[in-house]
């Protein structure tokens, strides 16, 4: 993400000139974004001009510059967007006020965003711009028979391709090359910089000799990890075991992982842990917490009015700073995520036990 520009407004908002240069940082913005911020940008709108109106020609498409009182921000992964719709507060043409619009933000695209900003939100901004340079990760996790590609994104981990072949030695190790030969070819096609090889036993090390034989550029960038499994599962090992801050430090879905395993652990051991709004909600109370975790779909649904939480999140989360604590926001989109979701979407570490 680049920071072009910052400028103080009146009532404590800052407009901020940025421009997302990767599908991670669309991500980023659909998080810092909520309702009642303005975005400015360029888009295209439809006008309908009055001779229009007479033949029903759904009007001409039209160039403008637009600010929008944002309402309503939905992150489209497939379609490599941003889509922040609400009502025109200023434009290039004064009759197009008080219109709704949706702006679609891309990669590449020029945008100011004027907000009240939360440290949260800061934070996140301030990694999004350090990250610019970040390093592309592609986990391969194979056994005999089965194989799996995942892409490692800061929005977590998307499957990439999965194969299967009969395999073995001896009478089939005729299979078993094929096998390699479609995860080898499939790898040397990725634009990433580093490759995690991983899986149990011996057959990833043989998958590493093909490859180093075949397709020697690609070999290059593999580190070979040992795991109990392949696919979902394996990819969690290989993140829970640190393997990823190897190759890519910048990465946060390996941190997840450890503390959402630090907090089942506390959760069935000594107790230093506490789950849902009202746990979590005592425990900040009494200044308890050393550290918050929210997930990142909850967080914007309480800031956009649409939660269930009776207490102010803002508030909770400015208070666990105050107290000294940390904050982490989870993904929604990997496991973790989906581990906190069932505890409430809201958990801390605590500095001592509560009961």
């Amino acid at each position: 993400m680049q920071i072009k520009e910052r400028h103080r407004r009146e009532d404590g908002r800052e407009a901020v000139t940025l421009v997302p240069e990767s599908l991670d940082d669309l991500w980023h913005l659909a998080y810092i974004l909520e309702p009642g911020d303005l975005v400015s940008g360029d888009t295209h709108r439809r006008i309908q001009r009055a001779d229009d109106q007479m033949r029903d020609t759904g009007g001409e498409r039209e160039h403008m510059y637009v600010t929008i009182d944002v309402e309503d921000v939905e992150f489209h992964k497939f379609a490599n967007r941003l889509r922040v719709s609400g009502v025109i507060e200023d434009a290039s043409r004064e009759d197009q006020l008080g219109m709704h619009h949706t702006l679609n933000v891309e990669e590449r695209e020029e945008i100011e965003v004027e907000k009240v900003w939360k440290p949260d939100q800061e934070e996140r901004l301030e990694e999004a711009a350090e990250d610019t340079e970040g390093v592309d990760v592609a986990i391969a996790t194979i056994e005999e028979g089965e194989a799996h590609i995942h892409l490692v994104q800061q929005y977590g981990v998307d499957e990439y391709g999965s194969f299967t072949g009969t395999t073995g030695k001896g009478e089939y190790a005729r299979g078993r090359d094929e096998l390699f030969g479609e995860v080898a070819a499939a790898l040397s096609r990725l634009d990433v910089d580093a490759i995690i090889l991983a899986g149990p036993g011996f057959t990833k090390d043989d998958a590493y000799d093909f490859v180093e034989e075949n397709y020697p550029e690609a070999a290059e960038k593999i580190t070979l990890v040992d795991t109990s499994a392949v696919g979902g599962r394996g990819v969690h090992e290989v993140l829970k075991r640190g393997a990823i801050e190897e190759v890519q430090a910048e990465t946060r879905i390996s941190e997840e992982s450890e503390k959402i395993d630090e907090l089942t652990k506390r959760i069935s051991t000594d107790g230093t842990a506490a789950y849902g709004i009202e746990e979590v909600e005592e425990a900040v109370e009494f200044g308890a917490v050393e550290e918050l975790l929210v997930l990142d779909e909850r967080l914007r649904r309480e800031r956009a009015g649409e939660g269930e939480w009776t207490v102010d999140i803002n508030e909770l989360i400015t208070r666990v700073e105050q107290q000294g604590g940390d904050v982490t926001v989870f993904s929604h989109e990997y496991a973790p995520g989906d581990q906190l979701e069932a505890l409430g979407g809201i958990a801390a570490l605590l500095r001592y036990r509560m009961q």
